[in-house]
């Protein structure tokens, strides 16, 4: 994928899952090849993209292997309104659990109940601190997605300048990754002033604010990294509503349909497109092999994609997120 400035996007291949097929009566013990499995996907936030694109592989995958799976998820990226869910899931015993945890602390007493139970626990997208009662990890990687978007950045301004992330909060697995691969490449590069993290508590309106304070005290700002979809569409308005958009380089992390459509619009240079249908499917494939006593595989690693103007239509179509199956 090429564009004016020559991004050059990267792949990071991730490890093909093993699946299985039979069955189980009890919670996660492997039983014959009859039994319907039951699964339970619990996202992030429900109504985001990235957790619809990742039901959609989830669905597909268990209508393939035989599967039955119902799927929860909180309104807002908040652990006091996840771990209820995760309570209610427990308590109705399903086989398996496939979780997107919303805060790396909070949700590790849960989620470990459940392991305790029997239930086999796949955490997709996010983790937790002490991850050791998972029987697999997928995610993509998040600090080779940080690293790229300090690149897109770096090439967009060649002669340097200051820039700033603008994240969710802290204790979230994946945008820490994030913000640690920007801010090691933005750090080794002396032409860039880095000037931190801005937190925005996942909402557009507090993101969008922050940019036009940031704006108001460094007004020759050049660049921003937004780690998640709320935060880019925040920053993207708020760089609108100052009229900066000819001045400051916004690149986005992940490609819903409001950031494919300021990357259509210019206010928006790049966005880092992670691949979480493929999560759905290997987080399904992974229950189905813990459930059924074959080869699990603990960690693994799906790619990302640099998504731009000149590649939107084209190759990169095949990774923007879906609003539906």
């Amino acid at each position: 994928m090429k564009t004016t400035t020559k991004l050059v996007p990267i792949l990071i291949v991730g490890i093909a899952a093993l699946s299985g097929c039979g069955g189980d009566d009890n919670g996660g013990s492997s039983t014959s090849g009859s039994e319907i499995k039951d699964l339970t996907f619990i996202q992030g936030v429900a109504g985001d993209e990235f957790y619809i694109t990742m039901q959609c592989g989830v669905e597909a995958e268990a209508k393939k292997v035989g599967a039955q799976v119902d799927t929860q998820g909180p309104t807002k990226f908040d652990p006091t309104l996840q771990k209820p869910i995760v309570d209610s899931v427990v308590a109705s015993k399903p086989d398996a659990i496939l979780i997107a945890p919303t805060d790396v602390s909070a949700m590790q007493a849960p989620l470990q109940a459940a392991a305790a139970q029997d239930i086999k626990v796949v955490l997709v997208d996010t983790t937790v601190n002490d991850p050791s009662f998972a029987v697999s990890q997928i995610a993509s990687d998040n600090e080779g997605g940080g690293a790229a978007a300090f690149k897109a950045i770096a090439d967009l301004n060649p002669d340097g300048g200051k820039i700033l992330v603008m994240s969710t909060d802290p204790g979230i697995s994946t945008v820490d990754a994030r913000i640690k691969g920007f801010e090691t490449a933005a750090k080794a590069d002396p032409k860039f002033d880095y000037l931190g993290v801005q937190y925005s508590h996942n909402d557009t309106a507090t993101a969008a604010n922050l940019i036009n304070a940031a704006l108001s005290k460094d007004p020759d700002l050049v660049g921003v990294f937004a780690t998640n979809t709320f935060s880019a569409a925040g920053t993207a308005t708020g760089v609108r509503q100052a009229n900066k958009q000819d001045q400051v380089k916004v690149v986005g992390f992940d490609a819903g349909p409001d950031q494919v459509g300021q990357l259509k619009d210019g206010t928006v240079q790049a966005l880092i497109a992670q691949d979480p249908y493929q999560i759905g499917v290997d987080g399904v494939d992974q229950a189905t092999a813990a459930l059924d006593g074959t080869q699990v595989t603990p960690k693994i690693q799906t790619g990302f994609h640099v998504i731009t103007a000149d590649n939107v239509s084209g190759e990169g179509a095949k990774y923007l997120y879906k609003s539906s199956c």
